[in-house]
């Protein structure tokens, strides 16, 4: 179990901004950092995997499909 100690002045504008309780609060914000973090590795992962194109290859293949 981990346990944040909030700061008062962050529990304030907590309150005014958001309804709910902190730790939940606290919780929600941990599991999007979390998928964040693993949506960051899977692109990463591809971006190793991919093979790297010419500058302006984009471009063409992009007016090749507009012209079609």
């Amino acid at each position: 179990m981990t346990v944040f100690r909030t700061p008062e002045e962050l529990k304030r504008k907590l309150k005014k901004r958001l309804k709910g309780n902190e730790s939940e609060i606290v919780k929600l914000n941990k599991f999007e950092i979390e998928e964040r973090l693993e949506a960051i590795r899977k692109i990463d992962e591809v971006k190793r995997r991919m093979k790297p194109c010419d500058k302006g290859q984009l471009d063409k293949w992009l007016r090749e499909d507009r012209a079609k």
